[in-house]
């Protein structure tokens, strides 16, 4: 009997001082799989200073309206150009901003024969205006998909402007002001290449006694330009 009753005391007891014990942490939960996280991709830098070549065409309107008669209304020189770039560009996220000067040797010239032309005092057969250089100092503006950017550009342009007859000729250096716009890609590290367009629209010329047109009758010419040109540029990073 004290067998017994010993075993149930010695139960009683360990159940006593199981329930003090404490209790086991339940299991962690299962993890979740692994994230794959590709690595930083390098965007391109455009910040830098720059030098290249361009070249391409110019079409261009061309009107010579005389201080008595009728202008001989439009008429279109056409021709090549090709010259040098500078230009600097700096960059905020995948905004791209700066400023570019360039300077092209051009043979655009255009004449016209047209009544209002033979029909200035002097007897004069044609009316021709033509241009041997043209330079512009714009600002750019662009949005950059790392190698890929699209810009606007805007700025002052200058040139020598010829208005000739068959008789005589008087040239000038004219100013006025440029817009247009282009894609430029990074094809190399510090190499870029480019296309654009621009609108380009230089002051008046004049003509008078020096083109063969009897006074007191003298002319206002005026010349607006559409350039289409590609350009190379090597980039000497910030």
């Amino acid at each position: 009997m004290k067998r017994i009753l010993m075993a149930g005391a010695l139960a009683i007891g360990g159940s006593a001082l199981a329930a003090d014990l404490p209790q086991p942490m339940p299991p962690p939960p299962p993890r979740a799989p692994a994230t794959y996280i590709p690595a930083a991709v390098p965007y391109y830098n455009w910040g830098g200073i720059y030098f290249g070549v361009n070249g391409g065409g110019d079409y261009a309107y061309s009107n010579w309206t005389p201080s008595t008669g009728t202008a001989t209304g439009n008429f279109n020189p056409t021709g090549f150009l090709v010259g040098g770039t500078v230009g600097a560009n700096f960059q905020a996220g995948a905004f791209v901003f700066g400023i570019e000067g360039d300077i092209d040797w051009t043979n655009l010239s255009g004449s016209t024969t047209n009544a209002n032309c033979t029909g200035l005092p002097g007897g004069l057969t044609t009316c021709t205006t033509s241009e041997n250089y043209l330079g512009t100092v714009r600002g750019r503006l662009g949005y950059a998909w790392d190698r890929v950017l699209f810009y606007g550009t805007a700025g002052g342009a200058f040139g020598n402007v010829k208005a000739a007859t068959n008789i005589g000729s008087n040239s000038a250096n004219e100013f006025g002001w440029t817009a247009g716009g282009g894609i430029e890609f990074a094809f190399a590290q510090n190499w870029t290449a480019k296309v654009e367009y621009l609108y380009v629209s230089l002051q008046s010329g004049t003509c008078g006694v020096a083109c063969g047109i009897a006074a007191p009758t003298t002319v206002g010419m005026t010349l607006n330009e559409n350039l289409v040109r590609a350009g190379l540029n090597y980039k000497f990073n910030f």
